[in-house]
C-alpha cells in the first residue's frame, strides 16, 4: 500500500481507502462488513470512510465495532454530514449549526472515537448561508472533533467560497469528494484545477462506477445474481448504465487492456484514478474480504501514457465529462 499526504496538510492518508456506503448496516452482515474491515487492514489500508446518512446510522455503527481495539493514532477515520438522518424532522439534515454540532456528536457517539480526521459536507447546502456552516465547521475543530474539513460534490465556484471562508477562520479545508471513474470524468475542467490551485485533494468514489467497470454486466444478459445493479433497493441508481448496451460492449473492450498489464478490469479502473496527480485515495467497497484483496493490488501501479490512449480509445463518446453536471445533480433545496 502507498500513503498520499491529503491536499496541502501533513495528513496522509492511504491511496486505497475503504469505504462502506450500500454495505454495512444495510447490504452485508455485520460479521462479513468486520471480515472486509480486517481484509482491510491486513492489505494497509488505514483509511476509512463513512457518513452518518448509511444505513441511516447503521454503517457507522458497524464501522466502529469492527476497528474497536485498532491503534487510533494509525488510522484514518472520515465521515460526512448533511442526508436525513434519524426520523427525518426538520433540522435532521443539511449543514446548519444545530444539525452539525449534533451530527458529529452522534457520529463520534457511534464510531466510538473522540474524533475523526476529516469531516466532510456531504452536499452543498443551499438553504443555509455558507459562513454558518463553515463557522460550525471551524467550532467542531477547535473543540477538537474533527481535524480537518472536506467537501463532497460542490462546483469549483462553492469550493472556492469555502476554502475563503475557512482561511479566514483559520481551518483547513483540504479533500473533496466527488464520484470520478473512467467514465465519469465530470470533475476534470473544473474542479480538479480549482482544488490544484487551493491544495486541495480527491478521495474519489465509484472509481469502477457502481461494478460496471469491472465488466460483469454483460450486454444483452440478465444481472448477475447478487450483484448491485440486482439488488432492489440500490439498483436503481445505476440502472440507466447497465442497460445500456452499448455502454456495456464499449467496457468489455477495456478487457484485453487489462489483460496486457496485468490487471483484472476492477483493478484498472481503480489504478486509472490513481494515476490524476491530484487524486489521494479512491474509495473502493466491498461485500467480500477478496474483493478488498483484489482491488488493493491497484496501489503503486503506474499506467503508461498509451495504455490511457487505449483507453480513451475504447471508451470513446461513453466518457461523461460536462462539468455543468456537478450543480445539475445537487439538491435544489434541504432534503428532509
Amino acid at each position: 500500500m502507498e500513503y498520499r499526504y491529503l491536499g496541502k496538510s501533513g495528513l496522509k492518508i492511504s491511496e486505497i481507502a475503504y469505504g462502506n456506503w450500500l454495505t454495512h448496516g444495510s447490504q452485508v452482515e455485520a460479521d462479513a462488513a468486520t471480515a472486509c474491515v480486517r481484509a482491510a487492514l491486513d492489505h494497509g489500508i488505514s483509511t476509512f470512510d463513512t457518513a452518518d446518512v448509511y444505513a441511516n446510522t447503521a454503517a457507522e455503527s458497524v464501522l466502529g465495532e469492527a476497528l474497536k481495539g485498532e491503534r487510533r493514532e494509525s488510522l484514518e477515520i472520515l465521515t460526512k454530514v448533511y442526508w436525513p438522518t434519524g426520523p427525518g424532522g426538520h433540522n435532521d439534515s443539511g449543514l446548519s449549526a444545530k444539525h452539525i454540532r449534533e451530527s458529529i456528536d452522534g457520529s463520534l457517539r457511534r464510531l466510538q472515537t473522540d474524533y475523526v480526521d476529516l469531516y466532510q459536507a456531504h452536499r452543498f447546502d443551499t438553504e443555509t448561508p455558507l459562513e454558518e456552516t463553515m463557522q460550525a465547521f471551524a467550532d467542531v475543530v477547535r473543540s477538537g472533533k474533527a481535524l480537518y474539513i472536506g467537501v463532497s460534490e460542490w462546483t469549483a465556484e462553492q469550493i472556492r467560497e469555502g476554502h475563503r471562508l475557512a482561511s479566514d477562520l483559520g481551518i483547513r479545508l483540504i479533500s473533496s469528494q466527488p464520484q470520478y471513474s473512467m467514465i465519469w470524468r465530470v470533475i476534470e475542467d473544473e474542479v480538479v484545477p480549482t482544488c490544484e490551485e487551493l491544495g486541495l485533494s480527491q478521495i474519489v468514489w465509484s472509481p469502477i462506477a457502481q461494478g460496471i467497470l469491472t465488466g460483469k454486466y454483460q450486454p444483452g444478459q440478465p444481472l448477475p445474481e447478487g450483484s448491485r445493479a440486482a439488488h432492489e433497493e440500490v439498483g436503481g441508481s445505476i440502472a440507466g448504465r447497465v442497460q445500456d448496451d452499448a455502454l456495456l460492449t464499449a467496457v468489455q473492450g477495456l478487457r484485453p487492456i487489462a489483460d496486457e498489464v496485468g490487471l483484472s478490469m476492477a483493478q484498472l479502473a481503480v489504478a486509472w484514478v490513481l494515476q490524476n496527480r491530484n487524486v489521494a485515495a479512491a474509495i473502493i467497497g466491498a461485500s467480500r474480504p477478496e474483493q478488498v484483496e483484489e482491488n488493493v493490488a491497484a496501489s503503486g501501479v503506474t499506467l503508461e501514457p498509451q495504455v490511457l490512449a487505449q483507453i480513451d480509445a475504447v471508451l470513446g463518446e461513453h466518457v461523461e465529462r460536462d462539468a455543468g453536471l456537478t450543480e445539475a445533480n445537487a439538491p435544489k433545496r434541504r432534503p428532509s
